[in-house]
């Protein structure tokens, strides 16, 4: 008998699913095989996304659903996440930047009666960084109070902390620079005494440590970003983390549309008094679906993308750990380099899942970055400048409201001197040993022929 004339339309359903994710299974493995490197040939970016056919075949299961907003992903992601990092609560996003935006918006909220943050109050932020760290202190209408950074960590100077204090200072909002952590005991040691909120940025380092603690736990709230460049991916994404039951409920609320209802997509009543309460001055018993309890947003992830982040999600240890063996292979081949360059310095108590390998020129002369950098381009190995630089620098930042504490002169050599380069899990030790010989021969290069030129003068 033909057991195929007794199957159902789910049967069948499931029995395509299987075979479509096998298939795809199978394109991943045929599309995307490695190809050998080939020195000066084979380009080398500082950043890339790495993933398999698992990937794959989770992101094509969840477009069978065809639920196109967040659900079953997201919730095993925010679960899985918060795990990881071990805090209470996980939100997904869909940006790093979004995430900084909730962040600090969420403490504007009514729910913290006098100590929420209102226009016009002061938060203090690194003056070098990306500035989507900084963005959501003037959007809020606050005022951004610019403290200088130090060379090797390019993290904030925490000495610099105290005098940064005023009586309008609320909140401090600082980046782990390059997966390098900044010196939490002491910015949790001057925020706890002075009773001022962390806002703590691990959108480009997830998975470093600080005391063996993961960062990302510290403060009162923490944000990450998985765009492609960053240690784990869902393509566009990101995530808001905190312990503290009013504070989720907050970025919950700004993160979609600022609504007072929390039931997620989809589903109705989750609180079983939708219709049976007195909101403001809306008529008793309006639909609690539809009442806004803040002027939020809708800054929610995809299931998509969640499904994604889910498998690259198990995979970031692994990913660590490579990163880690990439800094080091850099780090030791340019240890004997040191009268010519600058090479970074892990913070004090901190093991970081460093986002790149940051390189501060010595020679105090403008064009040697250029021109360093210029035959890094040649040997096919991709660099960026550290961010936006001293961002005050920057044309967006020319004119805004700020403060200034220090004189920026780390942040000034930083904009003119410092680069870096690669060491995300897709690059490979020959890789690195390339660009280690060839950081090395651009460096001598540039010296050699700015020598030339000044002997030239000289005759």
């Amino acid at each position: 008998m033909d057991q195929s004339s007794n199957s159902t339309p789910a049967d069948e359903a499931a029995q395509l699913r299987a075979q479509i994710l096998e298939l795809t299974a199978r394109y991943q493995r045929t599309n995307w095989r490695s190809s050998e490197f080939v020195p000066g040939n084979t380009p080398i970016p500082v950043s890339g996304k790495v993933f398999d056919e698992a990937e794959l075949v989770n992101l094509v299961d969840s477009s069978l659903d065809f639920w196109l907003t967040a659900g079953r992903f997201s919730d095993e992601f925010e679960k899985r996440f918060a795990k990881y990092l071990g805090v209470r609560y996980s939100l997904i996003t869909n940006s790093g930047s979004s995430s900084n935006l909730l962040a600090l918006t969420a403490l504007t909220s009514p729910l913290l009666g006098e100590r929420r943050l209102q226009a016009g109050d002061e938060v203090i932020t690194a003056a070098v960084g990306f500035p989507t760290t900084v963005n959501p202190i003037l959007q809020n209408g606050m005022t951004p109070v610019f403290i200088d950074v130090t060379t090797p960590t390019y993290n904030i100077n925490v000495e610099l902390l105290e005098e940064a204090l005023t009586e309008r200072t609320r909140a401090i909002s600082i980046a782990h620079t390059l997966g390098n952590p900044f010196d939490l005991d002491a910015v949790m040691d001057v925020a706890k005494r002075h009773q001022l909120y962390v806002l703590e940025d691990t959108c480009d380092a997830v998975g470093s440590t600080y005391h063996d603690q993961l960062v990302g736990t510290f403060g009162h709230i923490s944000t990450a970003s998985f765009y492609p460049a960053h240690h784990i991916t869902m393509g566009e994404g990101g995530a808001v983390m905190t312990d503290r039951p009013l504070l989720k409920k907050s970025l919950e609320s700004f993160r979609d549309w600022g609504r007072d209802c929390w039931c997620p997509p989809g589903k109705d009543n989750t609180c079983g008094k939708r219709f049976c309460q007195q909101h403001g001055a809306l008529p008793e018993a309006y639909d609690h679906k539809y009442v806004y309890s803040h002027i939020g947003y809708n800054l929610k992830a995809t299931d998509m993308q969640a499904a994604v982040g889910l498998k690259q999600l198990d995979k970031l240890e692994s990913f660590n750990a490579l990163r880690r063996r990439n800094f080091d292979i850099l780090w030791n081949r340019l240890s004997s380099f040191q009268d010519e360059v600058l090479l970074p310095q892990a913070t004090k108590n901190a093991d970081p899942a460093w986002f790149g390998f940051p390189i501060t020129l010595r020679a105090d002369r403008p064009s040697q970055r250029s021109e360093v950098i210029e035959t890094l381009t040649e040997r096919k190995i991709g660099t960026r400048q550290l961010f936006g630089g001293n961002l005050l620098r920057q044309p967006a930042y020319r004119s805004i409201p700020h403060r200034v504490v220090g004189d920026l002169n780390t942040a000034n050599l930083i904009t003119e001197r410092t680069f870096w380069v690669g060491v995300y899990p897709g690059l490979t030790e020959e890789m690195m040993h390339y660009i280690a010989d060839s950081v090395i021969q651009a460096v001598q290069h540039s010296l050699s022929k700015n020598s030339n030129a000044t002997r030239s003068r000289a005759a």
